[in-house]
Protein backbone atom coordinates (compact mmCIF):
# COMPACT_ATOMS: atom_id res chain seq x y z
CA UNK A 1 0.00 0.00 0.00
CA UNK A 2 2.74 2.14 0.94
CA UNK A 3 4.03 1.73 -2.56
CA UNK A 4 1.21 2.70 -4.15
CA UNK A 5 0.50 5.86 -2.78
CA UNK A 6 3.63 6.87 -3.63
CA UNK A 7 3.27 5.85 -7.19
CA UNK A 8 -0.06 7.61 -7.01
CA UNK A 9 1.87 10.67 -6.09
CA UNK A 10 4.63 11.05 -8.33
CA UNK A 11 1.70 10.82 -11.03
CA UNK A 12 0.10 13.57 -10.02
CA UNK A 13 2.86 15.36 -9.97
CA UNK A 14 3.77 14.47 -13.45
CA UNK A 15 0.37 15.53 -14.35
CA UNK A 16 0.13 18.76 -12.69
CA UNK A 17 4.04 19.58 -14.66
CA UNK A 18 1.87 18.70 -18.27
CA UNK A 19 -1.05 21.13 -17.52
CA UNK A 20 1.77 23.85 -16.75
CA UNK A 21 3.62 23.65 -20.09
CA UNK A 22 -0.31 23.15 -21.60
CA UNK A 23 -0.80 26.24 -20.53
CA UNK A 24 2.71 27.80 -21.35
CA UNK A 25 2.09 26.53 -24.74
CA UNK A 26 -1.88 28.07 -24.87
CA UNK A 27 -0.30 31.81 -23.90
CA UNK A 28 2.56 31.16 -26.77
CA UNK A 29 -0.60 30.45 -29.38
CA UNK A 30 -2.44 33.58 -28.02
CA UNK A 31 0.71 35.97 -28.64
CA UNK A 32 1.08 34.85 -31.93
CA UNK A 33 -2.37 34.68 -33.16
CA UNK A 34 -1.73 38.24 -34.67
CA UNK A 35 -0.07 36.99 -37.35
CA UNK A 36 -0.58 34.93 -39.87
CA UNK A 37 -2.56 31.58 -39.31
CA UNK A 38 -0.57 28.78 -39.81
CA UNK A 39 -0.74 25.37 -38.54
CA UNK A 40 0.36 23.77 -35.15
CA UNK A 41 3.85 22.77 -34.57
CA UNK A 42 5.33 20.06 -34.44
CA UNK A 43 6.37 20.47 -30.75
CA UNK A 44 2.97 21.59 -29.98
CA UNK A 45 1.69 18.13 -31.48
CA UNK A 46 4.00 16.41 -29.39
CA UNK A 47 3.30 18.16 -26.26
CA UNK A 48 -0.59 17.32 -26.90
CA UNK A 49 0.24 13.72 -27.38
CA UNK A 50 2.29 13.52 -24.18
CA UNK A 51 -0.65 15.23 -22.39
CA UNK A 52 -3.06 12.47 -23.69
CA UNK A 53 -0.67 9.31 -23.11
CA UNK A 54 -0.13 10.60 -19.55
CA UNK A 55 -3.57 11.32 -18.60
CA UNK A 56 -4.42 7.82 -19.91
CA UNK A 57 -1.89 6.78 -17.48
CA UNK A 58 -2.61 8.81 -14.87
CA UNK A 59 -5.85 7.24 -15.12
CA UNK A 60 -4.93 3.80 -15.59
CA UNK A 61 -2.80 4.05 -12.23
CA UNK A 62 -5.30 6.17 -10.32
CA UNK A 63 -8.12 4.91 -11.16
CA UNK A 64 -8.32 1.29 -12.32
CA UNK A 65 -5.26 -0.27 -10.55
CA UNK A 66 -6.47 0.71 -7.21
CA UNK A 67 -10.12 -0.34 -7.86
CA UNK A 68 -8.39 -3.92 -9.05
CA UNK A 69 -5.71 -3.90 -6.34
CA UNK A 70 -9.06 -3.09 -3.86
CA UNK A 71 -10.96 -6.47 -5.34
CA UNK A 72 -7.45 -8.57 -4.99
CA UNK A 73 -6.98 -7.61 -1.17
CA UNK A 74 -10.82 -8.04 -0.21
CA UNK A 75 -10.67 -11.44 -2.32
CA UNK A 76 -7.34 -12.51 -0.72
CA UNK A 77 -8.99 -11.71 2.85
CA UNK A 78 -12.39 -13.28 2.37
CA UNK A 79 -9.89 -16.15 1.60
CA UNK A 80 -8.09 -15.83 4.40
CA UNK A 81 -10.84 -15.38 6.54
CA UNK A 82 -13.35 -18.84 5.38
CA UNK A 83 -9.43 -20.42 5.69
CA UNK A 84 -8.82 -19.07 9.30
CA UNK A 85 -12.22 -20.07 10.68
CA UNK A 86 -12.11 -21.29 14.53
CA UNK A 87 -11.64 -24.80 14.44
CA UNK A 88 -13.51 -26.63 17.41
CA UNK A 89 -13.48 -30.32 18.28
CA UNK A 90 -16.66 -31.94 18.00
CA UNK A 91 -19.10 -35.25 19.40
CA UNK A 92 -21.74 -37.02 17.77
CA UNK A 93 -24.86 -37.05 20.19
CA UNK A 94 -26.09 -41.20 20.29
CA UNK A 95 -28.74 -42.95 21.90
CA UNK A 96 -27.95 -45.51 24.84
CA UNK A 97 -27.91 -49.52 24.47
CA UNK A 98 -30.75 -51.45 25.30
CA UNK A 99 -28.95 -52.42 29.03
CA UNK A 100 -26.76 -49.92 31.32
CA UNK A 101 -24.35 -50.56 33.49
CA UNK A 102 -25.85 -49.43 37.08
CA UNK A 103 -22.62 -48.98 39.54
CA UNK A 104 -23.75 -48.79 43.18
CA UNK A 105 -21.30 -48.41 46.25
CA UNK A 106 -22.20 -50.60 49.53
CA UNK A 107 -20.59 -52.59 52.14
CA UNK A 108 -20.22 -56.41 52.66
CA UNK A 109 -21.27 -58.01 55.40
CA UNK A 110 -21.42 -61.78 56.46
CA UNK A 111 -24.41 -63.54 55.81
CA UNK A 112 -24.98 -65.10 58.99
CA UNK A 113 -22.75 -63.36 62.41
CA UNK A 114 -23.83 -63.98 65.41
CA UNK A 115 -22.39 -62.93 69.50
CA UNK A 116 -21.39 -65.56 71.76
CA UNK A 117 -22.17 -64.73 75.12
CA UNK A 118 -21.48 -66.53 78.63
CA UNK A 119 -24.65 -68.68 79.87
CA UNK A 120 -23.08 -69.52 83.07
CA UNK A 121 -21.39 -67.00 85.40
CA UNK A 122 -18.41 -67.88 86.81
CA UNK A 123 -14.32 -67.27 85.46
CA UNK A 124 -12.56 -68.13 82.00
CA UNK A 125 -10.89 -71.39 83.05
CA UNK A 126 -9.43 -71.68 79.45
CA UNK A 127 -9.46 -69.74 76.04
CA UNK A 128 -8.60 -72.63 73.09
CA UNK A 129 -9.46 -69.76 70.17
CA UNK A 130 -8.45 -66.53 69.06
CA UNK A 131 -9.23 -63.94 66.39
CA UNK A 132 -9.06 -64.86 62.67
CA UNK A 133 -9.71 -68.91 63.80
CA UNK A 134 -11.94 -70.89 62.03
CA UNK A 135 -13.93 -72.83 63.74
CA UNK A 136 -16.32 -75.96 63.29
CA UNK A 137 -20.01 -75.92 64.44
CA UNK A 138 -19.98 -77.24 67.88
CA UNK A 139 -16.22 -76.77 68.33
CA UNK A 140 -15.60 -75.63 72.23
CA UNK A 141 -14.27 -72.32 72.34
CA UNK A 142 -13.89 -71.85 76.22
CA UNK A 143 -14.52 -73.48 79.17
CA UNK A 144 -16.00 -71.38 82.33
CA UNK A 145 -15.22 -72.65 86.05
CA UNK A 146 -18.49 -72.16 88.41
CA UNK A 147 -18.38 -74.23 91.33
CA UNK A 148 -22.14 -72.32 92.60
CA UNK A 149 -23.58 -74.31 90.10
CA UNK A 150 -21.68 -77.35 91.46
CA UNK A 151 -23.34 -76.50 94.62
CA UNK A 152 -26.71 -75.72 93.38
CA UNK A 153 -26.87 -79.05 91.45
CA UNK A 154 -25.94 -80.78 94.79
CA UNK A 155 -29.09 -79.21 96.73
CA UNK A 156 -31.00 -80.15 93.83
CA UNK A 157 -30.69 -83.46 94.01
CA UNK A 158 -31.39 -83.29 97.49
CA UNK A 159 -34.93 -81.82 97.40
CA UNK A 160 -34.79 -84.00 94.29
CA UNK A 161 -34.63 -87.06 96.73
CA UNK A 162 -36.93 -85.50 99.63
CA UNK A 163 -39.61 -84.77 96.71
CA UNK A 164 -39.88 -89.15 95.72
CA UNK A 165 -39.53 -89.44 99.90
CA UNK A 166 -42.81 -87.53 100.39
CA UNK A 167 -44.25 -89.27 97.48
CA UNK A 168 -44.03 -92.48 99.02
CA UNK A 169 -44.59 -91.18 102.29
CA UNK A 170 -48.05 -90.08 100.98
CA UNK A 171 -48.72 -93.16 99.58
CA UNK A 172 -48.23 -95.37 102.39
CA UNK A 173 -50.93 -92.56 104.48
CA UNK A 174 -53.15 -93.72 101.94
CA UNK A 175 -53.18 -97.69 102.04
CA UNK A 176 -53.04 -96.80 105.83
CA UNK A 177 -56.26 -94.45 104.95
CA UNK A 178 -57.90 -96.98 102.82
CA UNK A 179 -57.76 -99.99 105.57
CA UNK A 180 -59.40 -97.50 108.12
CA UNK A 181 -62.21 -96.97 105.40
CA UNK A 182 -62.54 -100.13 104.93
CA UNK A 183 -63.13 -101.61 108.44
CA UNK A 184 -65.10 -98.44 108.96
CA UNK A 185 -67.36 -99.44 105.96
CA UNK A 186 -67.85 -102.91 107.67
CA UNK A 187 -68.40 -101.56 110.88
CA UNK A 188 -71.23 -99.30 109.43
CA UNK A 189 -72.85 -102.24 108.10
CA UNK A 190 -72.91 -104.02 110.84
CA UNK A 191 -74.83 -101.34 113.35
CA UNK A 192 -76.83 -100.72 110.35
CA UNK A 193 -78.47 -104.54 111.25
CA UNK A 194 -78.44 -104.60 114.74
CA UNK A 195 -80.20 -100.93 114.20
CA UNK A 196 -82.84 -102.40 111.79
CA UNK A 197 -83.50 -105.54 114.04
CA UNK A 198 -83.89 -102.77 117.27
CA UNK A 199 -80.91 -103.77 119.06
CA UNK A 200 -78.95 -100.65 118.99
CA UNK A 201 -79.91 -96.91 119.09
CA UNK A 202 -80.37 -94.84 116.10
CA UNK A 203 -77.33 -92.30 117.60
CA UNK A 204 -74.92 -95.54 117.76
CA UNK A 205 -76.24 -96.31 114.08
CA UNK A 206 -75.42 -92.41 113.26
CA UNK A 207 -71.83 -92.48 114.81
CA UNK A 208 -70.40 -95.48 113.07
CA UNK A 209 -72.06 -94.02 109.72
CA UNK A 210 -70.13 -90.62 110.76
CA UNK A 211 -66.70 -92.56 110.78
CA UNK A 212 -67.22 -94.04 107.36
CA UNK A 213 -67.55 -91.31 105.30
CA UNK A 214 -64.76 -89.48 107.64
CA UNK A 215 -62.51 -92.17 106.72
CA UNK A 216 -63.69 -91.62 102.82
CA UNK A 217 -62.82 -88.02 103.56
CA UNK A 218 -59.57 -88.96 104.58
CA UNK A 219 -58.83 -91.63 102.10
CA UNK A 220 -59.47 -88.69 99.49
CA UNK A 221 -57.40 -86.35 101.17
CA UNK A 222 -54.44 -88.55 100.60
CA UNK A 223 -54.82 -89.05 97.00
CA UNK A 224 -54.44 -85.12 96.40
CA UNK A 225 -51.13 -85.14 99.15
CA UNK A 226 -50.03 -87.59 96.68
CA UNK A 227 -50.62 -85.63 93.78
CA UNK A 228 -49.02 -82.75 95.31
CA UNK A 229 -46.34 -84.23 95.99
CA UNK A 230 -45.68 -85.59 92.73
CA UNK A 231 -45.46 -81.98 91.46
CA UNK A 232 -43.28 -81.31 93.78
CA UNK A 233 -40.87 -83.88 92.45
CA UNK A 234 -41.40 -82.73 89.02
CA UNK A 235 -40.95 -79.13 90.06
CA UNK A 236 -37.24 -80.78 92.17
CA UNK A 237 -36.50 -82.65 88.77
CA UNK A 238 -36.80 -79.63 86.39
CA UNK A 239 -34.85 -77.25 88.43
CA UNK A 240 -31.92 -80.16 88.73
CA UNK A 241 -32.49 -80.26 84.37
CA UNK A 242 -31.62 -76.74 84.56
CA UNK A 243 -28.81 -76.93 86.45
CA UNK A 244 -27.66 -79.84 84.70
CA UNK A 245 -28.08 -77.77 81.51
CA UNK A 246 -26.19 -74.62 82.85
CA UNK A 247 -23.22 -76.71 83.62
CA UNK A 248 -23.55 -77.92 80.44
CA UNK A 249 -22.91 -74.27 79.09
CA UNK A 250 -19.95 -73.85 80.82
CA UNK A 251 -18.22 -75.61 78.01
CA UNK A 252 -18.54 -72.50 75.81
CA UNK A 253 -19.28 -74.05 71.47
CA UNK A 254 -19.48 -72.44 68.03
CA UNK A 255 -23.01 -72.30 67.01
CA UNK A 256 -22.12 -72.30 63.35
CA UNK A 257 -19.10 -72.49 61.61
CA UNK A 258 -17.55 -69.47 60.35
CA UNK A 259 -14.49 -67.14 61.58
CA UNK A 260 -13.89 -65.37 64.74
CA UNK A 261 -14.21 -61.75 64.42
CA UNK A 262 -14.32 -60.73 67.78
CA UNK A 263 -12.13 -62.03 71.22
CA UNK A 264 -13.32 -60.21 74.22
CA UNK A 265 -12.23 -62.12 77.19
CA UNK A 266 -8.81 -64.05 78.09
CA UNK A 267 -8.31 -67.01 81.09
CA UNK A 268 -9.27 -65.51 84.51
CA UNK A 269 -11.39 -63.06 83.39
CA UNK A 270 -15.10 -63.08 85.69
CA UNK A 271 -18.09 -63.26 83.10
CA UNK A 272 -21.73 -62.95 83.84
CA UNK A 273 -24.60 -64.98 82.80
CA UNK A 274 -26.58 -63.18 80.04
CA UNK A 275 -24.24 -60.45 79.93
CA UNK A 276 -20.63 -60.84 79.06
CA UNK A 277 -20.13 -61.32 75.20
CA UNK A 278 -16.92 -63.55 74.90
CA UNK A 279 -16.76 -64.08 70.84
CA UNK A 280 -18.40 -62.62 67.84
CA UNK A 281 -18.51 -65.16 65.27
CA UNK A 282 -19.23 -65.19 61.21
CA UNK A 283 -19.81 -66.56 58.60
CA UNK A 284 -17.77 -65.99 55.72
CA UNK A 285 -18.44 -68.57 52.79
CA UNK A 286 -21.06 -66.00 51.85
CA UNK A 287 -21.20 -62.56 51.67
CA UNK A 288 -24.18 -60.02 51.13
CA UNK A 289 -23.92 -56.55 50.39
CA UNK A 290 -27.13 -53.76 50.84
CA UNK A 291 -27.47 -51.34 47.74
CA UNK A 292 -29.95 -48.42 47.88
CA UNK A 293 -31.19 -48.37 44.44
CA UNK A 294 -32.73 -45.22 42.93
CA UNK A 295 -36.25 -44.60 42.22
CA UNK A 296 -35.87 -44.29 38.33
CA UNK A 297 -34.25 -48.11 38.26
CA UNK A 298 -36.36 -49.64 41.03
CA UNK A 299 -38.50 -51.57 38.51
CA UNK A 300 -35.57 -52.51 37.08
CA UNK A 301 -33.67 -54.58 39.08
CA UNK A 302 -35.48 -57.96 40.27
CA UNK A 303 -34.15 -61.07 42.50
CA UNK A 304 -32.37 -63.74 40.44
CA UNK A 305 -30.85 -60.56 38.08
CA UNK A 306 -26.49 -60.71 37.98
CA UNK A 307 -24.72 -58.66 38.98
CA UNK A 308 -20.39 -57.86 39.04
CA UNK A 309 -19.04 -56.94 42.40
CA UNK A 310 -15.74 -54.98 42.09
CA UNK A 311 -13.21 -54.47 45.59
CA UNK A 312 -10.76 -51.43 44.39
CA UNK A 313 -8.12 -52.46 46.26
CA UNK A 314 -8.42 -55.67 44.34
CA UNK A 315 -7.21 -54.36 41.18
CA UNK A 316 -8.18 -56.12 38.20
CA UNK A 317 -10.27 -58.51 40.08
CA UNK A 318 -14.23 -58.90 39.52
CA UNK A 319 -16.31 -61.57 41.68
CA UNK A 320 -19.55 -62.43 40.14
CA UNK A 321 -23.19 -61.97 42.36
CA UNK A 322 -26.61 -62.44 42.61
CA UNK A 323 -29.74 -59.93 43.78
CA UNK A 324 -31.14 -62.44 46.11
CA UNK A 325 -33.83 -59.79 47.71
CA UNK A 326 -35.65 -56.70 47.31
CA UNK A 327 -37.78 -54.63 49.96
CA UNK A 328 -40.40 -54.03 47.35
CA UNK A 329 -40.96 -50.54 48.70
CA UNK A 330 -39.23 -47.56 48.41
CA UNK A 331 -37.70 -45.58 51.10
CA UNK A 332 -39.56 -42.51 51.84
CA UNK A 333 -36.52 -40.11 52.89
CA UNK A 334 -34.21 -41.04 50.45
CA UNK A 335 -36.55 -42.72 47.45
CA UNK A 336 -34.80 -45.75 46.94
CA UNK A 337 -34.93 -49.47 46.81
CA UNK A 338 -33.50 -51.62 49.16
CA UNK A 339 -31.79 -54.45 47.66
CA UNK A 340 -29.62 -57.22 48.79
CA UNK A 341 -26.99 -58.53 46.75
CA UNK A 342 -24.73 -62.01 48.23
CA UNK A 343 -21.47 -63.50 46.20
CA UNK A 344 -19.59 -66.30 47.23
CA UNK A 345 -16.26 -66.02 49.19
CA UNK A 346 -15.11 -69.84 48.54
CA UNK A 347 -11.43 -67.99 48.12
CA UNK A 348 -11.47 -66.37 51.18
CA UNK A 349 -10.38 -63.15 49.29
CA UNK A 350 -13.01 -60.65 50.89
CA UNK A 351 -14.06 -59.69 54.51
CA UNK A 352 -16.59 -58.44 56.08
CA UNK A 353 -16.85 -54.64 56.27
CA UNK A 354 -14.62 -53.74 53.06
CA UNK A 355 -16.14 -51.08 50.57
CA UNK A 356 -17.93 -52.91 47.61
CA UNK A 357 -19.07 -51.65 44.08
CA UNK A 358 -21.84 -53.42 42.61
CA UNK A 359 -22.49 -53.36 39.00
CA UNK A 360 -25.91 -54.69 37.47
CA UNK A 361 -26.69 -54.99 34.19
CA UNK A 362 -30.25 -53.12 33.97
CA UNK A 363 -32.62 -53.24 30.93
CA UNK A 364 -34.02 -50.23 29.43
CA UNK A 365 -37.03 -49.83 27.62
CA UNK A 366 -36.74 -46.59 26.41
CA UNK A 367 -33.09 -45.81 26.23
CA UNK A 368 -31.54 -42.16 26.84
CA UNK A 369 -29.66 -40.02 24.55
CA UNK A 370 -26.06 -39.86 25.96
CA UNK A 371 -23.31 -37.03 25.44
CA UNK A 372 -19.75 -36.73 26.28
CA UNK A 373 -19.09 -34.72 29.52
CA UNK A 374 -17.03 -32.20 28.41
CA UNK A 375 -19.86 -31.11 26.06
CA UNK A 376 -21.54 -29.36 29.25
CA UNK A 377 -21.79 -25.55 29.06
CA UNK A 378 -22.82 -24.25 32.57
CA UNK A 379 -23.48 -20.87 32.27
CA UNK A 380 -25.39 -18.21 34.53
CA UNK A 381 -26.79 -21.30 36.43
CA UNK A 382 -28.34 -22.65 32.50
CA UNK A 383 -27.00 -26.48 31.77
CA UNK A 384 -26.53 -25.97 28.19
CA UNK A 385 -24.60 -27.25 25.15
CA UNK A 386 -22.78 -25.50 22.12
CA UNK A 387 -24.65 -27.20 19.24
CA UNK A 388 -22.88 -26.87 15.76
CA UNK A 389 -25.35 -27.12 12.24
CA UNK A 390 -24.37 -28.35 9.05
CA UNK A 391 -23.15 -25.07 7.93
CA UNK A 392 -20.93 -24.36 10.79
CA UNK A 393 -23.12 -22.38 12.82
CA UNK A 394 -22.99 -22.26 16.68
CA UNK A 395 -26.58 -22.65 18.53
CA UNK A 396 -27.17 -22.75 22.41
CA UNK A 397 -29.42 -25.71 23.49
CA UNK A 398 -30.70 -25.71 26.96
CA UNK A 399 -31.01 -29.90 27.82
CA UNK A 400 -32.51 -31.79 31.06
CA UNK A 401 -29.83 -34.11 32.47
CA UNK A 402 -30.33 -37.75 33.70
CA UNK A 403 -27.47 -39.61 35.43
CA UNK A 404 -24.20 -38.84 35.77
CA UNK A 405 -21.36 -41.22 34.83
CA UNK A 406 -18.46 -39.13 35.27
CA UNK A 407 -17.28 -39.59 31.54
CA UNK A 408 -20.74 -39.41 29.82
CA UNK A 409 -24.26 -37.90 30.65
CA UNK A 410 -27.38 -38.75 30.12
CA UNK A 411 -29.81 -36.42 28.34
CA UNK A 412 -33.78 -36.31 29.15
CA UNK A 413 -34.39 -33.25 26.45
CA UNK A 414 -33.31 -31.33 24.69
CA UNK A 415 -31.47 -32.73 22.22
CA UNK A 416 -31.77 -35.05 19.08
CA UNK A 417 -30.33 -37.87 17.93
CA UNK A 418 -27.13 -37.46 15.42
CA UNK A 419 -26.46 -33.99 16.02
CA UNK A 420 -22.87 -32.89 16.67
CA UNK A 421 -21.63 -31.15 19.95
CA UNK A 422 -18.96 -28.58 20.62
CA UNK A 423 -16.08 -30.52 23.12
CA UNK A 424 -14.69 -28.11 25.55
CA UNK A 425 -15.89 -25.30 24.25
CA UNK A 426 -13.96 -21.72 24.50
CA UNK A 427 -15.08 -18.12 25.20
CA UNK A 428 -14.98 -17.71 21.35
CA UNK A 429 -17.52 -20.09 20.54
CA UNK A 430 -20.74 -18.06 21.08
CA UNK A 431 -24.43 -17.94 19.31
CA UNK A 432 -24.09 -17.28 16.00
CA UNK A 433 -20.31 -17.73 15.28
CA UNK A 434 -19.23 -20.05 12.31
CA UNK A 435 -16.86 -23.01 13.34
CA UNK A 436 -15.05 -25.32 10.98
CA UNK A 437 -15.95 -28.55 13.46
CA UNK A 438 -13.09 -31.41 13.60
CA UNK A 439 -14.85 -35.00 14.28
CA UNK A 440 -13.34 -36.26 17.30
CA UNK A 441 -12.62 -40.44 17.05
CA UNK A 442 -14.59 -41.18 19.86
CA UNK A 443 -18.14 -39.88 20.84
CA UNK A 444 -20.71 -40.35 23.16
CA UNK A 445 -20.47 -44.06 23.70
CA UNK A 446 -23.24 -45.90 24.22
Amino acid sequence: MNQLNTSEEQLRAEVEDLKRQLEQQKQELAEGRGGAAAGPSGRTLMVVVLLLVALAVAGYFLGYAPRQHREQVLAAESRTSSQSLLEVNVAEVKRSGLQTSLVLPGSIEAVTEAPVLARASGYIRKRLVDIGDRVAAGQVLAEIEAPEIEQQIVQAKAQDDQAASAIQQAQANLVQGQANLQLAEVTKDRWQKLFDKGVVSRQENDTYRAQWAAQQANVDALEKAIAAARSNLGAAQANLARLNDLQNYQTVRAPFAGVITLRNVDTGVLVTEGATLLFRIAQTGRLRIYLNVPQADADSVRPGQKATLVIPDLAGRKFPAVVTRSANALDPSSRTLLVEVQASNSDGLLMPGMYAQVDLAVPRKEPPLMIPGDTLVVRDNVTQVAVVSADGTVHFARIQLGRDLGDRLEVLSGLEQGQWLTVNPSDSVREGVRVKPLRAEKSAAP
